[in-house]
């Protein structure tokens, strides 16, 4: 599948309800219904959605703290990963950031998710810190961290 079939726009609460049902068996467990809900009302978060054909595939958002911003996720189906979504949704991610004339970009990657940090390694992050454990009190976070400016 080829990435220009791909649509990335801002996530309404409508996008959220269509995904309800599936959020937990097709993107993982770590985000739920409530807590994306609270982000989306949330003025200091920004959210996206990667649709094909009106169906979403993934979503992605970031926390405003003052001139910098924290990735809460980047979370694509399971059965439509490694074909470039999450590139896109970071790319995304990363222009939103700049248009909004933020310093940097932050976030927190499972040391086991090789994948996702040489993708953020591909955008420039640097690995800026470690939290032992973080990840269901087995796995650590790599911090990394991009600067804007």
């Amino acid at each position: 599948m080829k990435t220009n079939n791909i649509k990335i726009m801002p996530m309404s609460l409508c996008d959220l309800d269509s995904i309800k049902l599936i959020l937990e068996s097709d993107f993982d467990d770590f985000w739920n219904y409530n807590i994306l809900e609270s982000e989306l009302n949330n003025p200091n978060s920004k959210y996206i959605v990667a649709k094909i054909d009106n169906t979403i595939v993934g979503f992605a958002g970031f926390i405003i703290l003052y001139d910098e911003a924290d990735i809460s996720n980047i979370v694509v189906n399971k059965n439509y990963r490694h074909i470039g979504i999450g590139t896109l949704m970071l790319e995304e991610l990363i222009c939103m950031a700049k248009s909004l004339n933020l310093n940097l970009l932050n976030l927190e990657v499972n040391s086991s998710n090789v994948f996702a940090i040489n993708l953020y390694k591909n955008f420039s992050f640097v690995e800026n810190g470690l939290r032992k454990k973080y990840y269901n009190n087995s796995d650590d976070a790599i911090l990394m961290r991009l600067n804007l400016k």
